[in-house]
C-alpha cells in the first residue's frame, strides 16, 4: 500500500470555495490562504447562530500506545461516511503540533484513505495559528521581564513567577534554564523554562474563547506572577492583553480544509489532552453545529483524559451538547494492555476497554465501540472483542477507514444515527462548587478508579492560595500520563489499588480552569531516541519525504 503522503499527493483537491459551498458558507465569509485552505470570518457565526444545532459526536479511545490508535483517522472516516448516506457532516480536529510531528507520533491528519488535506501544509505551518500562539505567549513573557528589568511598579517577587516561555517543539533541555546572564544590561538573572506551545494557557484561551472580546478578557486574566506584597499580578495589569490579542486576531478564526473525499473539515487550535483540554476550538464547534447534521469532534487520548475534560470543562464553558460518542480501540492496543502479543494478552487487555466503557456510562453518553481494523488483525481476535462488547451490552462496529475511506465506516455511522435518536443529559463528574480537593478526588476515583488522592505539601499550599484568591470554583484539568489510567505510565490495563499523587496545582485564570499535576508529567516533552525528524527531508525534486 502507498504511504500516507503518497496517497495524499495523488488526490485532486477541490478549490476551498467548492468545499464551503457544500455546507452553505458564503464566499464573502472566507479568507483563503492559497487555493485549498481558508479561514472563516467570525461574522459568519453571527449569521447562523440562531440555526438549530446538529448533533455532536465525540471521538475518544482506550489508553493508547505511543504510536496512537487512529482516533483522527476514525473521526475523518466517520464524517465521510455520513456524507455517503446522505447526511451533512463536518469533522472538527485540532491543529498538529510540530513536537509530535518531528517526535515519535508523527502528524495528525489521519492516514491511508481517511485523511484531511493538504496534508503537508496542515502538519507543518498550516495557517500560522500555532506560531501566533507562540509569539503571543512569549510577548507576555518578554513584557514581564522588561517590567522587572526597569523596576516598574508594582515590584514583582522574582521567586514567584508563574509564567514560562513556550516553543512548538519537543526539547527537554529547555525545561529548566537560567536567563539574564551576562551582566546588568541583560536583566536580572533568574531560573526560567519553556513549555510546549500546546500546553500554553494562551493556546487554551484561544480554544475556549468565543469572540475577540472574550479573547481579550481571558488574556487579561492570565496570572503571571505575584508581587512583593503577595498580591497576584496579571497580564491585564501589565497591559499585555491588547498586543497579544493583535497577534491572535486572525488565529481566532477557524480553518476549513477538505477530507480525501472532498468533504469539509474544520481544524483549529491544538491543546494536548494529557496536559490541557485536548480538543479543537469552541468557536469552530459552535459554527459547525449550526450548519451540519453531525459534527464529529475528536478528543485527545483516552476517555480518562480527552473525554473527561471535554465533558467537565469544554462542554460547560461552550454550552455544547454531547449527543453521542465513539470509543475507539485496536487489537494492537488491547494486546499492549494485556502485556503480550497473543490472544490471551488480547483477552487480558479487554479490561482497559471495560474501564473506558464504564467512564462513558458514568457520563450518561450513548456510544459505540469501534474497532479500528489493521491488516494484521485476525478474524478470531475481532470475534473476541465483539463478544466482549456483546457481554457489556454496548453497540460494536468494525471500521476499516484506513483502506476504504468513508465506505469503511458506514455501519458505524448508521449505529450513531440509531443511538442518538433520543436526547440524553450529561452527568458531570463534579459540581463546580465542590472544594478543589473534592473535584480532584472525584475525577481520580470515579474516572481513573484510583484508591485515593495524595496531595504533596506543595499541592496543599497551592490549594490554600487558590481558595484565598477565589479561584476555587473553577473546573479542574488534571495533567497526567495518557498511557495509563493511573499517573504511572507503566501501569497498563486496568490497574487497581493505586494512588494519584498531585505534586502541584497551576492556576490558569485566563483559560478558566485549574491544572493539578499528577505524577511525573512534563509540560515540555522530549524527543525519543530515534525521532521522526531524522526521516523527514526534501528529495531531489524538492518534495517533502518522510512526513507521516
Amino acid at each position: 500500500m502507498l504511504s500516507d503522503l503518497e496517497i495524499a499527493r495523488k488526490v485532486h483537491l477541490y478549490p476551498i470555495y467548492e468545499i464551503a459551498d457544500k455546507i452553505n458558507i458564503p464566499h464573502e465569509f472566507l479568507l483563503p490562504s492559497g487555493n485549498f485552505k481558508a479561514k472563516i470570518s467570525l461574522k459568519f457565526y453571527e449569521k447562523v447562530k440562531n440555526n438549530p444545532d446538529g448533533k455532536l459526536i465525540l471521538i475518544t479511545a482506550i489508553n493508547p500506545t505511543p504510536y496512537g490508535e487512529g482516533k483522527t483517522t476514525t473521526a475523518i472516516g466517520l464524517s465521510m461516511a455520513f456524507w455517503r448516506i446522505g447526511k451533512k457532516s463536518i469533522v472538527a480536529l485540532r491543529e498538529p503540533s510540530l513536537g509530535p510531528v518531528f517526535g515519535i507520533k508523527g502528524g495528525a491528519t489521519g492516514g491511508g484513505y481517511s485523511q484531511v488535506l493538504p496534508m503537508e501544509d496542515i502538519n507543518l505551518h498550516f495557517t500560522g495559528d500555532i506560531h501566533a500562539v507562540t509569539s503571543a505567549h512569549n510577548l507576555l513573557a518578554t513584557l514581564l521581564d522588561n517590567h522587572i528589568h526597569f523596576g516598574a511598579e508594582p515590584i514583582i517577587d522574582e521567586r514567584d513567577i508563574l509564567f514560562k516561555r513556550a516553543i512548538d517543539m519537543n526539547d527537554r533541555s529547555l525545561r529548566t534554564i537560567v536567563i539574564g546572564l551576562g551582566g546588568k544590561l541583560n536583566g536580572p538573572a533568574r531560573e526560567d523554562g519553556f513549555i510546549i506551545t500546546a500546553a500554553s494557557e494562551v493556546m487554551a484561551i484561544l480554544s475556549l474563547a468565543t469572540s475577540l472580546k472574550d479573547l481579550k478578557k481571558r488574556l487579561a486574566n492570565i496570572l503571571v506572577a505575584f508581587r512583593k506584597d503577595g498580591k497576584p499580578f496579571t497580564a491585564g495589569e501589565l497591559k499585555a492583553h491588547g498586543p497579544m490579542a493583535v497577534l491572535l486576531r486572525d488565529a481566532l478564526k477557524p480553518n476549513i480544509v477538505q477530507t480525501i473525499e472532498h468533504t469539509p473539515a474544520f481544524i483549529h487550535t491544538g491543546p494536548f489532552a494529557n496536559i490541557a483540554t485536548g480538543t479543537c476550538s469552541i468557536i469552530s464547534m459552535k459554527i459547525g453545529l449550526k450548519i451540519c447534521d453531525y459534527l464529529v469532534v475528536e478528543s485527545g487520548f483516552g476517555a480518562d483524559l480527552g473525554a473527561e475534560k471535554f465533558i467537565n470543562i469544554v462542554s460547560r464553558i461552550g454550552n455544547l451538547p454531547v449527543d453521542g460518542a465513539v470509543l475507539v480501540c485496536t487489537i494492537r492496543a488491547l494486546k499492549h494492555h494485556g502485556l503480550g502479543e497473543d490472544i490471551r494478552a488480547l483477552r487480558r487487555g479487554l479490561a482497559n476497554l471495560g474501564r473506558h466503557i464504564e467512564i462513558l456510562r458514568k457520563f450518561n453518553i450513548p456510544f459505540v465501540v469501534a474497532l479500528n481494523k489493521f491488516a494484521s488483525d485476525k478474524r478470531e481476535e475481532i470475534k473476541v472483542v465483539r463478544g466482549y462488547c456483546e457481554f457489556q451490552q454496548v453497540p460494536f462496529s468494525v471500521i476499516d477507514v484506513y483502506e476504504n475511506g468513508g465506505e469503511g465506516a458506514i455501519e458505524l455511522a448508521q449505529e450513531i444515527i440509531k443511538i442518538t435518536e433520543k436526547k440524553s443529559e450529561i452527568n458531570y463528574t463534579y459540581d463546580l462548587n465542590d472544594p478543589v480537593e473534592e473535584k480532584i478526588r472525584k475525577v481520580a476515583t470515579e474516572v481513573y478508579c484510583a484508591r485515593q488522592v495524595v496531595l504533596t505539601p506543595k499541592a496543599k499550599r497551592d490549594i490554600e492560595r487558590i481558595n484565598a484568591l477565589g479561584f476555587n470554583n473553577l473546573p479542574i484539568c488534571i495533567a497526567k500520563t495518557q498511557y495509563s489510567l493511573s499517573d504511572n505510565p507503566a501501569l497498563l490495563g486496568a490497574p487497581t489499588n493505586f494512588d494519584i499523587t498531585i505534586n502541584q496545582i497551576n492556576i490558569n485564570a485566563g483559560a478558566g480552569f485549574l491544572v493539578p499535576i499528577a505524577g511525573e508529567i512534563s509540560l515540555m516533552p522530549g524527543l525519543p531516541k530515534n525521532p521522526n525528524a531524522l526521516n523527514i527531508d526534501l528529495d531531489e525534486n524538492d518534495y517533502i519525504i518522510g512526513l507521516k
